[in-house]
């Protein structure tokens, strides 16, 4: 087997987000290190509660889990309870976890980690916000060219925003952050609405998830039958994207996806599209290109994965 492949999770963990974690814990080409938690969907000691949670329900209780900012850089926060229910995990019932929070900060942890294992071979993989990532950089700057990438989810531009017209939530939440972390000069990978959106949990795609009939498909199941239900109301679609998964599934199979490099800005100051990501698709400047935007992808290949992978839990 080839060698696996070392990965932080920083997440704010949502539905989509429990679906990514659970997808990367039952791979084996993928070494989790850690997750951190960042405020985002749901404030910081419920994100740190549900990582816990996932965890434990996936029987990967040795995956040490690091409590990150809980706060934006600037900004107040922002958090979409309306979408993921107030505990952030709504639609499957949990126990309280029992698996503790590391003492050390996870801004301290994505630093140390970063300068202790040999450069380029860390990837970043993050699921909500960008506030750990670009605290640590500000920080340690020395640790951007030891990263080997990022790969996020986070914004959008055909298909605009989905928290205000312009903007992605995870970007809009921190948009300062964002703005940090385009600049530092990581390879980017982007995993934009613009894939996600295609990413639909039809009710046939749910039901394969719920015919492995264990304890974590069921729940994902229920969180995902919760989830969806805004953005069916939404969209008018059948079934909600997930949006998260789509991060781990391009470092298991990245052959799903297809996309492009191009230059990607982020708005900071603008009262009407705060948080925007100013993607050059057509290459009409000539602004260096940070990161490779995805647009594509393969919808069945990707949710073949994740139940071919939900099962192993």
């Amino acid at each position: 087997m080839t060698e696996r492949r070392k990965i932080i999770i920083d997440t704010d963990p949502g539905q989509d987000d429990a679906a990514a974690i659970m997808l990367a814990l039952a791979s084996p080409e993928l070494e989790v290190l850690g997750l951190t938690a960042v405020a985002g969907n749901v404030p910081l000691r419920l994100t740190s509660r549900n990582v816990r949670i996932i965890c434990e329900l996936s029987n990967r209780t040795d995956v040490p889990v690091y409590e990150g900012a809980e706060r934006p850089l600037v900004r107040e926060p922002i958090t979409a309870e309306h979408v993921h229910g107030s505990t952030g995990l709504d639609g499957a019932d949990f126990d309280e976890p029992t698996m503790p929070v590391q003492d050390q900060h996870a801004v301290d942890f994505i630093i140390e980690t970063l300068l202790r294992e040999p450069a380029g071979t860390v990837t970043l993989c993050t699921l909500g916000a960008l506030t750990n990532i670009a605290t640590a950089l500000n920080k340690a700057p020395e640790i951007a060219p030891r990263v080997k990438e990022l790969v996020m989810m986070g914004g959008g531009y055909f298909e605009g925003g989905n928290i205000t017209p312009a903007a992605e939530f995870n970007i809009y939440v921190d948009p300062q952050a964002a703005d940090i972390v385009f600049r530092s000069g990581i390879p980017i990978v982007m995993m934009p609405l613009d894939v996600t959106h295609k990413l639909l949990t039809t009710k046939e795609r749910v039901a394969k998830i719920r015919d492995i009939g264990t304890r974590p498909a069921l729940a994902m199941v229920g969180m995902l039958e919760f989830f969806e239900r805004f953005d069916v109301e939404k969209y008018g679609s059948d079934g909600g994207p997930l949006h998260d998964p789509s991060v781990i599934a391009y470092l298991i199979k990245p052959e799903l996806f297809t996309g492009r490099d191009c230059n990607v800005e982020i708005e900071v100051s603008s009262e009407l599209t705060i948080g925007a990501t100013v993607v050059d698709w057509w290459h009409v400047t000539d602004r260096k290109r940070n990161a490779r935007v995805m647009g594509g992808v393969d919808a069945d290949g990707f949710f073949a994965l994740l139940t071919e992978r939900f099962a192993r839990l």
